[in-house]
C-alpha cells in the first residue's frame, strides 16, 4: 500500500464523517460552516440553515467519492491518479470558497 493511496482514503473518510455530521445534525450543523458562525445571530436568522447544510453535506460527499476514486484507483493502477484525484479535489472545493460573506451566503436567504 503505497502513501498515496493512503492519503487520499483518510481525506475520504475525513470527508465521509462530515458528511454524516451535516447529514445527522440537519441546520444545527450550520455553525460549523466557516463565515456563519461569525455573523450577528439576528442576521443568521435570515438564511435558510436546512439547505445551506444540505449543499455542505453534498459537496462534502462529492469530495469524498472523488478522493476515494483516487485512493482505490491509486491502490489497484498507479500512485498518479491519487495525484490527479488530488488536484481535481483542490479544484472542485476551491470553486466554493468566497472571501466575500454576501457572496457566499446570499443564496440562501428566505
Amino acid at each position: 500500500m503505497n502513501t498515496s493511496s493512503v492519503s487520499c482514503g483518510v481525506g475520504c473518510i475525513l470527508c465521509l464523517l462530515f458528511a454524516f455530521i451535516f447529514t445527522i445534525f440537519k441546520g444545527k450543523a450550520a455553525m460549523l460552516i466557516s463565515g456563519f458562525n461569525t455573523m450577528p445571530k439576528e442576521k443568521r436568522e435570515l438564511y435558510d440553515k436546512e439547505k445551506m447544510c444540505r449543499d455542505q453535506r453534498n459537496s462534502f460527499f462529492i469530495w469524498a467519492a472523488i478522493l476515494g476514486t483516487g485512493a482505490v484507483l491509486a491502490y489497484c493502477v498507479s500512485k498518479y491518479f491519487a495525484v490527479a484525484a488530488f488536484v481535481i479535489f483542490l479544484i472542485v472545493a476551491l470553486k466554493d470558497v468566497h472571501l466575500d460573506e454576501s457572496k457566499a451566503f446570499d443564496r440562501y436567504k428566505k
